[in-house]
């Protein structure tokens, strides 16, 4: 049927037959989820291998300048979080649409203005999306293979001789690959269940062995060099990882509009997720100082059975984790393949796709076996586009001819697109120079 045009709403065609939706609104309440299952969900979107770098993020930074900026940082990705939500909310309003995913808000924040050209970039807007969305869950799957392999290489090096790292990986990608073949999400529930009891388990005696023998504050650096910064901004931007699911979980909520407020769903979590990240990287850095690693795990003990019993349990919780971040970018990218083949061949073209992704992260992981370069060049890449460039853009254009618009407005937009594209470039430009430094050496 089509909405009949109302102020402040542009016409469109809803795909959805009349005599089904009260059916599939019964059927969609029932699978709808409360808002304490909502802030669980968000904290496992963001709390991943990117907690673990946190003390590795501070040694880039300084001990203050660390913990200050990642206040900061932390305030404005929740900020840009509330964005998205917000413009998606004023979107749907506009195009009478029930929900919309991140790119779908992408495309319809330019194909609802009034500028032509905007229009015309609409389709390009959701593909920019799509394919930073890709970018991020694919490097996140690079930087498990490279987890779970140098944590496996300490503990089984320890107790039965050197064994190359390369070979390590060449042992999980058979159980990954069989991972990724897991084709219906349904299946992957009770295993993402598993990974996160196994993740908040390990990190609490983590945290047991952090806050033993401390340094003393004046016995570390409080502000790094100006070279190491840009490190910094990218392993702190790829900790920030939740902006994809925002939307998503919200569109699945029992009650939306709780998402949103001082005290909603989205800070209650997003200030608990913050304060986590804080207290890894000011106890792990404390602790550790200059020889953090890349993954706090990698500091602990190899000869202590406990120590051990947490790089192996992190080792297994990231490894089931591959299979949830690695199906997002397969269903992104699995349509236009599956449009250039017969439906005969759908399911050989997609295990064929599954495998060919698992050989890519493999072969990059190979290639690049730094996990703490690895992280860094991922949230300089991807997280710092899409949790602090694009959300600014999208509100901009979506209230472009608003009064709400004011120069305020503008210029804090651009100011947060600014740092973004900056964290971006000198992130970028860092993670890479020092990965051929890396090769070089």
């Amino acid at each position: 049927s089509t909405e009949k045009e109302k102020p402040d709403q542009v016409e469109v065609t809803v795909t959805d037959k009349d005599s089904n939706k009260d059916e599939e609104n019964q059927e969609s309440d029932i699978h709808r989820i409360s808002n304490c299952d909502t802030i669980i969900h968000l904290l496992k979107g963001n709390i991943g291998t990117g907690i673990l770098a946190m003390p590795d993020a501070i040694k880039n930074s300084g001990l203050i300048l660390g913990n200050v900026g990642l206040i900061i940082m932390a305030t404005i990705c929740i900020h840009c979080m509330h964005i998205l939500v917000k413009t998606s909310h004023e979107l749907c309003r506009r195009t009478g649409l029930p929900a919309l995913s991140y790119s779908d808000v992408a495309e319809t924040c330019c194909a609802t203005s009034s500028n032509n050209t905007l229009k015309r970039f609409a389709p390009s807007a959701r593909s920019a999306i799509n394919m930073f969305l890709c970018i991020t869950q694919l490097g996140f799957c690079c930087v498990y293979f490279v987890f779970v392999s140098q944590n496996l290489k300490q503990v089984f090096d320890h107790h039965f001789g050197a064994l190359d790292f390369h070979w390590y990986m060449l042992i999980i990608l058979v159980p990954m690959c069989l991972l990724a073949s897991i084709r219906n999400l349904k299946y992957l529930s009770p295993i993402s269940m598993l990974a996160n009891i196994i993740q908040f388990v390990g990190l609490a005696i983590i945290f047991y062995y952090l806050v033993q023998d401390l340094s003393y504050t004046w016995e570390v650096k409080y502000v790094a060099s100006l070279s190491q910064i840009p490190l910094y901004f990218g392993t702190a931007m790829y900790a920030f990882e939740g902006i994809g699911v925002v939307l998503p979980l919200e569109n699945q909520m029992k009650t939306p509009n709780d998402m949103k407020g001082w005290n909603g769903v989205l800070n209650t979590s997003m200030v608990i997720v913050s304060c986590l990240y804080v207290a890894t990287g000011y106890f792990g850095y404390m602790r550790y100082g200059e020889s953090v690693e890349g993954s706090i795990t990698l500091n602990l003990p190899v000869n202590e059975l406990l120590a051990i019993m947490v790089k192996l349990a992190m080792s297994l919780s990231i490894f089931f984790s591959y299979a949830l971040q690695f199906y997002v970018p397969v269903d992104i990218i699995l349509p236009f393949f599956l449009r250039r083949v017969s439906p005969d061949k759908y399911l050989l073209t997609e295990y064929i796709l599954r495998y060919s992704l698992v050989l890519f992260t493999f072969g990059m992981a190979a290639a690049i076996p730094k996990l703490d370069l690895f992280i860094s060049l991922v949230g300089a890449v991807s997280s710092s586009t899409l949790a602090l460039m694009a959300p600014p853009l999208i509100d901009t254009v979506t209230y472009w001819d608003s009064e709400n618009m004011t120069r305020w407005r503008i210029a804090k937009n651009l100011s947060i697109f600014l740092l973004g594209f900056l964290g971006f470039v000198t992130g970028t430009y860092v993670s890479i120079l020092n990965i051929v430094r890396y090769f070089s050496s």
